[in-house]
């Protein structure tokens, strides 16, 4: 059901679209029938049932002129969304009878329905964050949804995807230009010239995104205009059915589409909260090298369909958000990488929940990275003791440098970047200080501190609780407690230390941090 707003056709001819508002077309009871119309779809709202049908039109995108290609698209309507919202797509239905006194699920069939539940229109994500009623669990339980749906599909055999989102990114900035004057278009003009320099400088990249299966066949159109707030969590929704080129696309230029979306309505730290936990539950930071490319470029085209529909309108030019959003993500800003520091059970991972969004950074976890380095899950258990299996040196050793790699990659391409991770010995603070002064990067380390006799407390709860990506035990806290390397006096300049026992005030704690 894209953007559409209810309406009547006009009575003056009888059409399908008219018939179809009869209450008895329908085969449960209908008080009352609203439409809802598109540019390529009617809708038709019965209370209970939402009934979708294609136009019988032809567009330079999409062709619906015949019966059987509009039960194709139906179809392929039906098998897209239920990937990912089974509980909203429930059937295609036929429409049979008479073209004047249709009936709903009879045979043979003239035209074809897909059935949906109807849900309230103020249920739709950008209603509910302009109401403040989005939680940020929500986010984060969405992303990892979606990790795990993308990582579930498989890799399309193409070599020309990249080249494909190029080239869609030029196009849209021409389709663009022709509705945006004055400041407006020096931005735009701007923005074409940071897309080519982009094109050129990731070209390998792309080529390398192509062969290692980034391309799956995603959603497509991941806004929140297309997401739902059903019963306590986030429901994607409206999938692009009519072009695969649309749906066949980067993993994260769909990422990249909801989390612009969250930073073009004002809401930044929800967008690096999502990220975040799509990066750590699917694991692909090869992706951050073409993150801020798709951002920018998902950006413009919800720049240019806001455009398009205020031609239709009939209003006059007017400043266009999505423009003033793609502007501010191609911004060059100095990054922060900041690194924890303390023993396990210090709390490090919890402070560093809370500053994600509030530093608009990327954090990459060793728990983690060191069990995605051997092949395992990122919640497995490997009762590995202390200094052997996956904390044996040779893999701490594997596991800082990954750390360091992802890091890089973050700086290289403006974001900000945590690292967490115990970082207890001066020579693996010392590589991640090096690759903040490579990328001329402000540096920060964060010093979560407590008793160990609250650490060892900690850790027994946390081992009983057994939902902690940390395998840390009472044994590898001895360990860390005679082994460990103190801040020197040069590292502490570059430190604030944070006593974890009592209360936080992380907003102040991400403005000192944002100060250095």
């Amino acid at each position: 059901m894209r953007r559409a707003s209810p309406r009547r056709p006009a009575a003056s001819k009888q059409t399908l679209a008219t018939a179809l508002l009869s209450p008895a077309c329908y085969d449960h009871h209908v008080g009352n029938v609203r439409l809802a119309e598109t540019h390529i779809s009617w809708v038709f709202l019965t209370g209970r049932y939402a009934y979708k049908v294609k136009k019988p039109v032809k567009l330079p995108f999409l062709d619906f002129r015949t019966l059987p290609q509009r039960l194709h698209f139906c179809r392929e309507e039906l098998r897209l969304n239920r990937r990912l919202a089974p509980e909203l797509y429930l059937g295609v239905v036929p429409i049979g009878g008479r073209r004047s006194t249709p009936r709903v699920g009879k045979k043979p069939a003239f035209e074809y329905a897909v059935k949906m539940r109807q849900f309230a229109p103020d249920a739709r994500l950008d209603q509910k964050l302009a109401a403040g009623a989005v939680p940020r669990a929500a986010i984060t339980e969405f992303a990892t949804r979606l990790a795990k749906f993308h990582t579930g599909l498989p890799a399309l055999d193409t070599d020309t995807a990249g080249q494909a989102a190029q080239a869609a990114a030029r196009a849209n900035i021409d389709a663009l230009a022709q509705y945006v004057r004055g400041r407006q278009r020096r931005e735009l003009d701007a923005l074409r010239v940071w897309t080519e320099r982009e094109c050129a400088n990731l070209a390998s990249v792309f080529a390398r995104r192509t062969t290692s299966g980034a391309e799956r066949e995603c959603h497509g159109d991941l806004h929140l205009e297309n997401l739902l707030w059903r019963h306590g969590s986030i429901v994607a929704y409206d999938a692009l059915e009519f072009d695969p080129a649309l749906r066949e696309i980067d993993v994260m230029s769909e990422v990249s589409f909801l989390a612009m979306d969250l930073i073009a309505h004002g809401r930044p730290d929800l967008a690096y909260d999502f990220l975040n936990r799509y990066f750590e539950i699917g694991g692909d930071y090869a992706g951050i090298e073409v993150l801020r490319f798709y951002l920018v470029h998902r950006a413009l085209v919800r720049a240019k369909v806001g455009a398009i529909k205020t031609a239709q309108a009939g209003r006059g030019a007017r400043a266009n958000p999505y423009i003033e959003t793609a502007h501010e993500l191609c911004r060059p800003a100095t990054p922060l990488l900041l690194i924890t520091h303390g023993l396990s059970g210090s709390g490090k991972t919890t402070i560093t929940d809370e500053l994600i969004g509030r530093l608009r950074a990327l954090r990459v976890r060793s728990d983690f990275e060191r069990k995605r380095l051997h092949g395992l899950s990122v919640a497995a258990r490997t009762d590995s003791g202390v200094g052997e299996g996956v904390y044996a040196a040779n893999a701490t050793r594997l596991t800082y440098a990954r750390l360091a790699e992802i890091a890089d990659r973050a700086l290289r391409h403006g974001f900000n970047a945590i690292v967490d991770a115990t970082f207890l010995r001066r020579a693996e603070r010392l590589g991640l200080r090096q690759v903040a002064a490579f990328h001329g990067a402000r540096f920060a380390i964060l010093d979560c501190a407590a008793p160990a006799k609250e650490l060892r407390r900690r850790i027994t709860a946390r081992g009983k609780a057994g939902r902690d990506a940390s395998e840390a035990t009472l044994a590898v806290l001895e360990q860390q407690l005679a082994a460990q390397e103190p801040l020197d006096r040069a590292e502490q300049r570059s430190a604030i230390r944070v006593d974890t026992r009592g209360a936080i005030r992380h907003s102040a704690l991400a403005a000192a941090l944002l100060r250095r």
